[in-house]
């Protein structure tokens, strides 16, 4: 009997594990995955960096944060995204996407106690492959079938 309890347990730790992937949203998921690019060196920051490496089609994502003022910028970017068919996410925040590229100070807790703006932000090279690039494409791939 003890044999038996024992993959039942097993098993309900890989379906606790199962609904952890589930849990992490594509926020969570974009940040990882905008940590991991910064380390492998495959992250653009700012409009001339971005629009260089969308026009080399060089880019993999994109994210434009929404509340960028210049319109002109944005229409650039979608452009530039457009015709090299490259996924767009759009981020509510842009100190939250300057934070999350690295453009960011932090305190002794690891808090972020000052936060450049970034309004755009490309990725290149996405490095190795993590959870959260599975959940982040799964995402974009939804949305281009939505798209359609």
């Amino acid at each position: 009997m003890a044999d038996e309890e024992v993959p039942a347990e097993e098993v309900a730790e890989e379906e606790v594990e199962e609904e952890e992937v589930a849990e992490m949203n594509v926020l969570d998921a974009l940040k990882e995955v905008l940590k991991k690019a910064l380390v492998h060196d495959g992250l653009r920051k700012g409009l001339h960096e971005c629009a260089k490496a969308l026009d080399r089609r060089s880019a993999r994502l994109c994210c434009l944060a929404k509340d960028c003022e210049n319109e002109e910028y944005k229409k650039l970017i979608r452009a530039l995204c457009a015709e090299g068919e490259v996924s767009v996410i759009m981020v509510d925040s842009g100190k939250d996407l300057g934070a999350w590229c690295g453009l960011a100070k932090l305190d002794a807790d690891g808090e972020v106690k000052k936060a450049v703006r970034t309004s755009c932000a490309v990725i290149t090279d996405f490095g190795e492959e993590t959870r959260a690039l599975t959940v982040l494409l799964d995402y974009l791939q939804k949305q281009a079938d939505g798209e359609e």
